[in-house]
């Protein structure tokens, strides 16, 4: 049961990295008139759009982590300790606080984004959903590499 969770984890992640990414690259370079590229119909999308859904996919990858957690706790930091791997093991609980402010961040993420959008609330709207997009890109990566380590460990 840990693995199909494990794995539906990532999926969630995934979306959430997309959705994010896009929203991000759309709300730091918006697009130009003449925008043909790969890059320009990449940062082209309705940023607003992605708000509820990110917000969404953040809430349910985060429980999903809560529901896995334990086993984390039991079986994968033990090997992780008896490698020596402070570093592996310190990124990973600094990626359970980045989490979490992710979280606490989501209110007024999702209120900078409602529709219509206010240009007052733009700044902060990047600002916002740049955090938001660190958090969840430094999360996944972490996530995997933490994943790995304990395979190649195994």
């Amino acid at each position: 049961m840990f693995i199909v969770l494990l794995i539906v984890h990532g999926l969630f992640a995934v979306a959430l990295l997309g959705a994010i990414t896009h929203q991000t690259a759309s709300a730091w370079l918006p697009m130009q008139r003449h925008a043909g590229s790969f890059a320009g119909r990449f940062r082209g999308v309705s940023a607003a759009g992605y708000a509820k859904a990110i917000v969404v996919l953040y809430v349910c990858t985060a429980i999903l982590g809560a529901i896995i957690y334990p086993e984390f706790r039991v079986s994968i930091r033990g090997v992780l300790d008896e490698l020596d791997a402070p570093a592996v093991m310190g990124a990973f609980e600094l990626k359970e606080h980045f989490a979490v402010v992710g979280l606490a961040v989501l209110p007024a993420y999702l209120y900078c984004w409602r529709l219509p959008l206010a240009d007052e609330y733009r700044r902060t709207r990047m600002a916002l959903t740049a955090v938001l997009a660190f958090i969840t890109w430094w999360n996944f990566l972490v996530g995997h590499v933490v994943n790995n380590f304990r395979g190649y460990a195994a």
